[in-house]
């Protein structure tokens, strides 16, 4: 495995911290990660999920962002590019965002080519075509006239709106299955045709960590799921001589 935070130049890949105010510790990890590991990198990608929900960026101005806030304008304002890929929780994320962090926001999915590799990289809630209850209300709250809509509510209406949203899917969660709520195969192949076959597929979202080898109209891809910061970090490095996994503590 090799050492994250070395010598060597590398990128890294994160996803699904759900940063709140009621997991102090993750935020306290994060910002470390940030400061101790992160500023090592030539880039970092936060592939969605960056935050448990953003309700907007009328919120940046809370107390528990502010260290936050401050420990990524400080990563970026020191030679580490930071792009992030909304997730389901922040897709709400935008522009007064990215200009307090430094942060460019990229498209779902996003193609980029890193060390002379060819890769895909995404949340993932899209391929979850299974779940097509999800797929509907993804479709409903990504759409420019219900964002408008929401947005033109006071904060705290769309705090406690997104809060019984949250309370409804927990509870729906227990009745879905294990399946519907992972990706769909074809999905991912159908992705990876769109794509021309990319050598690795990077995505976050399942919280099920994994690599998997894919073999595709005689191409070879593997896909990386990333897994979530509940309990400890987790990143992804890439380099010149490939990939490797680490949990990170502090």
């Amino acid at each position: 495995m090799n050492n994250i935070g070395n010598a060597v130049s590398h990128s890294l890949f994160i996803s699904d911290l759900h940063l709140c105010a009621s997991r102090p510790a993750i935020t306290h990890l994060f910002i470390h990660f940030l400061q101790q590991t992160a500023s090592q990198a030539e880039q970092l990608f936060i592939l969605g999920d960056l935050f448990e929900y953003w309700a907007g960026d009328d919120d940046l101005t809370h107390p528990d962002h502010a260290a936050m806030i401050e420990a990524l304008k400080n990563l970026t304002s020191n030679n580490t590019q930071v792009s992030l890929i909304h997730g389901n929780r922040d897709f709400l994320l935008s522009e007064q965002f990215s200009a307090a962090t430094g942060i460019q926001l990229l498209n779902d999915p996003s193609d980029v080519n890193l060390y002379g590799k060819r890769i895909l990289i995404s949340h993932g809630d899209a391929l979850c075509t299974d779940d097509t209850r999800y797929q509907a209300f993804r479709l409903q709250v990504r759409s420019t006239d219900w964002q408008q809509d929401f947005l033109s509510q006071p904060l705290s209406t769309r705090k406690a709106q997104i809060e019984a949203l949250r309370l409804q899917s927990e509870q729906e969660k227990s009745h879905k299955s294990l399946t519907i709520m992972d990706v769909n195969e074809d999905a991912v192949r159908a992705l990876l045709r769109h794509h021309a076959y990319p050598e690795l597929f990077i995505h976050g979202h399942t919280h099920r960590p994994g690599i998997h080898d894919i073999e595709i109209d005689g191409h070879q891809c593997k896909r990386i799921v990333l897994g979530d910061w509940y309990e400890q970090g987790s990143c992804l490095r890439l380099d010149h001589h490939g990939f490797s996994s680490q949990t990170i503590n502090v």
